[in-house]
């Protein structure tokens, strides 16, 4: 059973990451044909901007990607579930938002390059919220002095006498 988990975890991740290249290339040479070739458009910004999403594909890559055993076709291993919240998600994020922004730059110039602010302020979000979660962890741990609640009764006899 577990292998079957396995492996539907490395075809999800396998999928993922297919679709994940495929727009991203399309995405981007479209973005530089008409760049080149119709309206210029700043390639200095969209080597900057482009590096966290490129980052992220690799990271995504590296760590999403399953492997397989060159001789059986086995899955050795499924790779880290690119379906998860967290970091994971935000990488993702980045690439999305990333892509957003060159669809606005080829719509409406070089102004829609300040879309792609919203990938910081999210982070700075995220980490106000982190950190808030770790004082409130950190202040709960600390007040706990007062005597806690009276536990409800479970199991046998011989557990409530443990506890």
């Amino acid at each position: 059973m577990a292998q079957k988990a396995k492996k539907d975890l490395a075809k999800s991740n396998a999928a993922a990451l297919q679709n994940l290249h495929t727009l991203s290339i399309a995405l981007n040479a479209a973005f530089l044909a008409f760049a080149i070739f119709l309206r210029p458009r700043s390639l200095k910004l969209y080597g900057v901007l482009s590096i966290p999403a490129f980052a992220a594909q690799f990271i995504l890559e590296r760590s999403g990607r399953p492997v397989r055993d060159p001789e059986t076709g086995a899955v050795r291993s499924a790779g880290q579930d690119l379906g998860a919240e967290g970091l994971t998600a935000y990488m993702f994020d980045v690439v999305w938002v990333t892509w957003a922004t060159l669809v606005f730059v080829i719509l409406i110039g070089d102004k829609g390059w300040f879309l792609w602010t919203v990938v910081p302020a999210y982070g700075g979000y995220q980490a106000g919220r982190l950190l808030l979660k770790a004082r409130g962890l950190a202040g709960g741990l600390g007040g706990m002095t007062a005597q806690p609640e009276a536990a409800p009764q479970g199991g046998n006899r011989k557990q409530r006498r443990a506890a």
